[in-house]
């Protein structure tokens, strides 16, 4: 067998894998549902999750501990990950050849190095300085990381529309601001009609990690100037465009392999030689490694002028969710809790909430079959940085050896009454009071005081009943919110007062 058919084997597989843990993402033990399959394996894998968590967080957490086989299997091969693992990379591979063909004689041209494959390392620079930037840091490697970015688009894109189609696994599911996400997911596609596999040479943060790594693998690519004509058929389809046939640029070669197929003469190996054509370090400048630290430290203070800052913040996290400041510094922006949640009623935040908080997990009330359900965790244990902390159900209802913290709040709702319809029209309805879940209700109503008609006194309306809430009772679930009949937000609206994450006051 060929060592390139042995290639899109281990491609194939990985993508299927990739896309079958994306799917199986679903509450359930049926053998397409949750059940044991290790659906944050590639995660955990990405050795840019451990390092950028590390910077933010200054804590190492176990399941990443998983990437060190990575970063050893790459120093001891190379980049495999990136020619024989990545199904983002796949997908680049795939869609650069249908777009170029194989017989395309531009394709040396085509495939030439470019000094502009050293952005991708500008790239992962100003994403780790963002990440070590103290009290201030936020974790934006999943913005452009392949595994979180191909992960999120998995989930909140290509399996609804899958399902909605097909009416299987996820059918039904919505999500905010899928057109961004197919923005941004198409983009990086179609460049490859450009550039093959662009995404790769040009952008990828994780990309960048490995070539660092990569100058000190054992196993590498070398050139035999004995029996090499200096045809340059080795450069033809070349994915990292690194060159082999030149100085071949070891920090780019992703182990695609075709240079060893497209050698007639013998002249390409994969051997431990140290080879004399081969430049090992990364091609960065001075100058661009000062421009990156530059933008990395100006990138966090304009993401936060963008949008919600983190001191002001009034977003709506899901349960277990660990304080803003620290939650920012660990979200991978991955999807996954979004996928596993049972009512749908986790989404991505938008522009609206500003460029670092874009893609973390918020709750929509509105959205979805019903609010947080008292009786699921399963956020927690899907997260795969704890930014959502695993919780007992006994934990959740504040039972138990947890009876003395009372529940978990999410926030607190309250009633607008510019909108409810018992409050500004005067017409019958408690359906926030119904659906409340909790015992003793956080929802009670009191007899309406309305104005007489003849003496404009007011008088107590024993048959209208108006919904007022206890704060001390609500434990911000949602439900209320979803269930209302008023159009748009709801006349009952939940905010992040009074959640247990943050010992915030009541407003």
């Amino acid at each position: 067998m060929k060592i390139t058919t042995a290639r899109r084997i281990s491609q194939v597989f990985f993508f299927a894998l990739f896309i079958w843990l994306c799917a199986v993402t679903t509450v359930g033990e049926k053998f397409w549902q949750l059940r044991g399959w290790p659906v944050n394996f590639f995660l955990n894998l990405d050795p840019l999750n451990v390092i950028a968590t590390i910077l933010s967080t200054h804590k190492l957490y176990a399941p990443l501990l998983w990437s060190l086989i990575t970063i050893i299997l790459t120093i001891l091969f190379g980049r495999f990950f990136c020619g024989l693992v990545c199904p983002f990379g796949a997908l680049h591979q795939l869609v650069s050849h249908l777009a170029h063909g194989k017989n395309n004689s531009g394709l040396i041209a085509l495939h030439k190095y470019s000094k502009a494959q050293s952005i991708k390392y500008y790239i992962l620079f100003v994403i780790l300085i963002m990440a070590v930037l103290g009290r201030y840091s936020s974790l934006q490697s999943g913005l452009l990381d392949p595994i979180p970015l191909f992960t999120r688009t998995i989930n909140l894109l290509i399996l609804p529309i899958i399902g909605d189609s097909a009416k299987i696994l996820t059918s039904g599911r919505f999500y905010q601001i899928s057109l961004l996400t197919l923005s941004v997911f198409l983009i990086f596609v179609l460049l490859n009609f450009y550039k093959p596999r662009f995404f790769c040479i040009f952008i990828c943060p994780l990309g960048a990690l490995f070539g660092i790594i990569n100058r000190f693998s054992i196993l590498r690519i070398n050139r035999n100037l004995s029996t090499c004509t200096d045809c340059k058929l080795c450069n033809s389809h070349c994915q990292g465009s690194c060159e082999p046939a030149e100085t071949l640029k070891l920090s780019e070669c992703v182990l695609c392999f075709n240079c060893l197929d497209d050698c007639k003469f013998d002249a390409i190996d994969y051997n431990t030689a140290d080879s004399q054509t081969s430049q090992v370090a990364p091609d960065l400048s001075r100058r661009g490694i000062l421009a990156a630290a530059f933008t990395g430290l100006l990138a966090l203070p304009a993401f936060r002028l963008s949008g919600i800052s983190t001191r002001d913040n009034n977003l709506v996290r899901p349960p277990g969710a660990i304080p803003e400041k620290e939650f920012i510094k660990r979200c991978l922006k991955c999807g996954q809790c979004m996928k596993l949640c049972p009512t749908n009623v986790i989404q991505p935040a938008g522009l609206e909430s500003g460029l670092e908080n874009l893609w973390t997990p918020v709750m929509n009330n509105r959205v979805g079959t019903s609010g947080c359900q008292l009786d699921c965790v399963a956020c927690g244990y899907i997260c795969p940085t704890s930014a959502i902390k695993p919780l007992t159900l006994a934990e959740k209802l504040g039972k138990g050896d947890f009876s003395g913290n009372g529940p978990v709040k999410i926030g607190t709702a309250y009633v607008d009454r510019s909108k409810c319809l018992t409050w500004a029209f005067g017409t019958p309805c408690l359906v926030c009071q119904e659906n409340c879940p909790v015992s003793p209700k956080a929802i009670f109503a009191k007899p309406a005081l309305v104005l007489a008609k003849q003496d404009s006194q007011p008088q107590i309306d024993t048959e209208l009943l108006q919904p007022y809430v206890d704060a001390k009772l609500c434990i911000g679930c949602g439900i209320c919110q979803h269930e209302c009949p008023v159009g748009s937000k709801g006349a009952i609206i939940v905010t992040p007062d009074g959640q247990s994450r943050e010992n915030r006051l009541y407003l």
